[in-house]
């Protein structure tokens, strides 16, 4: 499937496009293998220039820029001013084209406190969604540890969540997207990387489990809900410990929040993934003719459907996927036969890696079903052990991460 995706992506850029639009690592990637000519490249739009900076993609614009070597024209895009333009762009004397207002309070946007009586401030989370009435909102981190345990901590106590952070793979990323968007679960946790730049339907909640060091970032946050004419509320958790941070109004009115115990209602909907998309010439049209004839299912049971090239996504009625699945696993849509299942939820990198490994060991008849896994750091920081157990058979296996090529394989026995 990755040759196929590359070798499409080379196709389609064989003819010279009017306009090409990448993230930096992929453009990147494409000027090393010459996918494209540069040489009638004459204008480059660095967006988000002021984010790409902070998530350090200095080498990678630095390589764009370089290689770009007949720009007429470069532009930067920045939500924030006062950035620091470095010297790898070439820009001497800007042209600065500000469309930024005066700050001005949003009238739109309600900002509530809610204090915790613990320091790791979880209870308080927990208590303040329970309060919001099963309504959908985006939880802002300041650490992807951060993220991760608060999705930990709402799964055990029954709460569907996912996250999004820098350390997800794109693929993960934008499952976890479809996911909210969709309404299949109700809570995005997220790093500053969801402040901006994500399409994601209004929302009625913001949470800051942290505050964020600058304002343009708590700004950012806000910014995902009071739109337009729309109303809002933005809550901050805090703990008396913490440090202040001199931008925000710790006068703001107070939320009491111990008393909401009831759990958010379970979504309406769940995400369901096919395994064909618009290079396999399928559509919305033909998704929801496939589900309302083959599967029955009512105009009100389908949801939003995402179809991107080779895979897609739809959202169907909690009450009727069941049912939905049993009737079409063995029907075609337009003349084929498209894998069709409950589309799984956003994993963490380890635990990627051990469904990966298992696959590994399970193709290569190394396993059977029922081992049990343990997965910790070689001292070599580039290798990892893989411990299985089985009854009395016991296998250490030594193998690098990122190309879980198998260094080492031991197997022993016990009595």
């Amino acid at each position: 499937m990755v040759v196929m995706l590359l070798m499409l992506r080379l196709i389609n850029l064989s003819n010279p496009p009017a306009l090409l639009i990448g993230t930096p690592g992929r453009i990147v990637d494409h000027l090393h293998r010459k996918s494209f000519t540069t040489d009638n490249v004459k204008a480059l739009v660095l967006d988000e220039f002021d984010k790409s900076l902070q998530l350090g993609y200095h080498e990678e614009m630095s390589f764009i820029i370089g290689q770009l070597t007949k720009l007429n024209k470069r532009i930067l895009v920045s939500a924030t001013s006062g950035v620091e333009i470095p010297k790898y762009t070439k820009i001497i004397e800007p042209t600065v084209v500000d469309f930024i207002e005066e700050k001005k309070q949003n009238e739109n946007l309600e900002t509530r406190i809610v204090f915790s009586k613990s320091k790791d401030k979880l209870e308080s989370l927990f208590q303040l969604i329970c309060s919001l009435n099963s309504e959908s909102a985006i939880i802002f981190c300041n650490h992807r540890e951060a993220v991760e345990r608060i999705y930990d901590m709402l799964l055990s106590k029954g709460v569907l969540s996912t996250f999004y952070h820098g350390g997800l793979d794109q693929d993960e990323r934008e499952r976890a997207l479809i996911q909210f968007r969709n309404g299949s679960v109700l809570f995005l946790i997220t790093t500053d990387l969801g402040a901006r730049g994500l399409d994601i339907q209004e929302m009625n909640h913001v949470i800051h489990y942290h505050l964020p060091a600058k304002e343009d970032e708590f700004t950012h946050r806000n910014g995902r809900t009071a739109r337009m004419l729309a109303t809002g509320t933005a809550y901050v958790i805090i703990h008396e410990t913490e440090k202040k941070v001199d931008y925000f109004d710790y006068g703001k009115r107070r939320l009491d929040v111990s008393n909401a115990k009831s759990l958010p209602k379970a979504p309406v909907f769940q995400t369901l993934y096919i395994s064909g998309g618009k290079k396999n010439k399928l559509n919305k049209f033909d998704i929801v003719g496939f589900l309302s004839q083959k599967g029955e299912l009512e105009k009100d049971d389908i949801g939003l459907i995402e179809v991107k090239d080779f895979i897609s996504f739809v959202a169907v009625r909690f009450t009727k996927v069941k049912a939905l699945l049993s009737k079409i696993k063995d029907e075609k849509m337009k003349g084929k036969k498209y894998k069709i299942e409950v589309a799984r939820q956003v994993m963490k990198k380890k635990r990627k890696m051990w469904k990966h490994i298992r696959n590994l060991l399970l193709e290569k008849k190394i396993i059977g079903d029922s081992y049990i896994f343990n997965v910790t750091s070689s001292a070599k920081r580039n290798e990892k052990f893989c411990f299985l157990k089985k009854r009395s058979r016991y296998i250490l296996l030594r193998f690098i991460p990122k190309t879980f090529k198998i260094l080492e394989l031991t197997e022993t026995y016990t009595k």
